[in-house]
Parts: C-alpha cells; sequence; structure tokens
C-alpha cells in the first residue's frame, strides 16, 4: 500500500482508494468497484464529509430495527470487504446475523475469497458461496443468493446497494436498510431506511447506535418486539439529506 502522510488534507479519502486498490490486487474488489466508489465520494464532497443529522437519525432507526429483526443478515459485496471487514464482522456479532456475500461481477474464485478474507478478521458464518436460492425479477449474479440468508431474511443491511435488487427484496417483504451517498439513487429511495452517509462513518455510527440500544434494553427491560420503525419517514428523511447539502452550499456561497 502507497505510503501517504497522515497531514495530507486528503488521507482519509486517500486511505479508502489505496484500500480498493489493494482490493483489486487480492481479488475482491472489482475494477467497476472504483468507479462506484468515485461516484459515491464526489457526494461526500457535497455534504461535507461528515455525518449529516439527517443520516444520523437513519443510523439510529436502523439500529432498532436489526435489534427487532427475527432474522437479520448482512450483504456484503467486494467494495464493503476491502474497506471495513472488521466494522462489518463487529456488527455481524452484535446483531447475531450472519454476512452473506453478493456481488454483482460475480466469480465463484471472488466470492470465495471475500469469504476467506472475511473469516480470517474473525467472522464466525459467512454465507453466499452456496448461493441456492434466487431473487425473483433480478437477471444479472446478485439474484443469487443463499436460501439460509438473505432469502429468508425478514431484515436486509445491503451497504453499497443495486438498486434493482434493493427494490426487488422489498418486492419480497423484506426491510432493507442501505448505506449509499446518493440521495437521488434507486437504492436510497427504494430502501426502508436509507443512511446518506460514507460506509465507514456509517458503520461505526451503526455499532454505537446498537451497543447503546443494547445497554439501554438490558437496563429498561426493553421488549424486542418494539416496532423499530414507527413514524419514521423515509422519503422524508432523504427530503432533509437534500436540505441540508442545499443549505451547507448556500453557507460556502456556492449558490
Amino acid at each position: 500500500m502507497f505510503k501517504i502522510p497522515e497531514t495530507h488534507p486528503r488521507y482519509g479519502s486517500l486511505m479508502k482508494r489505496e484500500k480498493l486498490v489493494a482490493g483489486i490486487e487480492a481479488g475482491i474488489t472489482s475494477k467497476q468497484g472504483l468507479i462506484a466508489h468515485g461516484r459515491g465520494e464526489a457526494f461526500d464532497y457535497l455534504i461535507g464529509e461528515r455525518t449529516l443529522d439527517s443520516a444520523m437519525r437513519a443510523t439510529e432507526v436502523a439500529a432498532a430495527l436489526l435489534l427487532a429483526a427475527k432474522k437479520p443478515v448482512i450483504s456484503v459485496n467486494g467494495n464493503v470487504a476491502a474497506l471495513v471487514p472488521k466494522e462489518i464482522i463487529e456488527l455481524s456479532d452484535l446483531i447475531n446475523a450472519p454476512l452473506e456475500v453478493n456481488i454483482f461481477y460475480r466469480t465463484e474464485e471472488r466470492v470465495r475469497k471475500i469469504k476467506e478474507l472475511l473469516e480470517k478478521q474473525g467472522a464466525r458464518k459467512v454465507l453466499g458461496d452456496k448461493a441456492d436460492a434466487k431473487i425473483p425479477g433480478i437477471e444479472h449474479a446478485r439474484a443469487k443468493i443463499d436460501h439460509e440468508g438473505i432469502y429468508s431474511a425478514d431484515v436486509v443491511l445491503v451497504p453499497l446497494e443495486d438498486g434493482d435488487r434493493c427494490e426487488a427484496l422489498v418486492e419480497m417483504g423484506k426491510k432493507v436498510i442501505t448505506i449509499d451517498l446518493n440521495p437521488l439513487s434507486r437504492t436510497s429511495r427504494h430502501a426502508t431506511v436509507s443512511i446518506v452517509d460514507d460506509v465507514e462513518r456509517a458503520t461505526k455510527n451503526l455499532i454505537s447506535a446498537v451497543k447503546e440500544k443494547k445497554q439501554k434494553r438490558k437496563k429498561e427491560g426493553e421488549e424486542k418486539s418494539v416496532s423499530a420503525w414507527e413514524g419514521y419517514n423515509n422519503k422524508g428523511n432523504l427530503r432533509e439529506v437534500v436540505k441540508e447539502i442545499v443549505n451547507r452550499l448556500k453557507e460556502k456561497g456556492l449558490i
């Protein structure tokens, strides 16, 4: 990995790029994943490379939804495996959810390498290599899912998702939580809860929110079946994201 001085003003962003490049060299990430990351990074500039209030609100709802789920599953693609492997494993342990490898540019070798990477990092249950079920209405490789995992899940966390698969999962009756920096994407608009944030920030915030809610539940004896997202309006929250972006641009004198 290229040595980048921590004093560089773009240190965080450059380190993400280096992780993705290392992921390609290791056979984890696809070259196309670099393009997807760059597109998201452009939106990160617009939100000021920070977690918006609206994103934190969505994160709190997502944490509650994951804790209330009967069978949560976390979907992992190449970029997620390259950028936040330890964090996604920690989150899976906290909510007792298996990880499932699911990638657009699928080869069995890539699936195997991602699974091995996650297991070496400490993941206890990684699915995706069997892929014995399909998402109805999807023709590309991300339709291939594990019957024990995403197919039978009630809540699915899908960081860096494809819009058509997100829509199809919702149509299957699942609650879908996404992490996507683009508030205008099909993914964001069709998800049950859309966290408009960088995947590293969002995953860390989600871990903190889950820990806090678990501690509160233990202390106060809350029921696990408590409605996790009552009163939450995802489209309304996305409108707040856009408002926050516009207000920031006005404050900067750019519009």
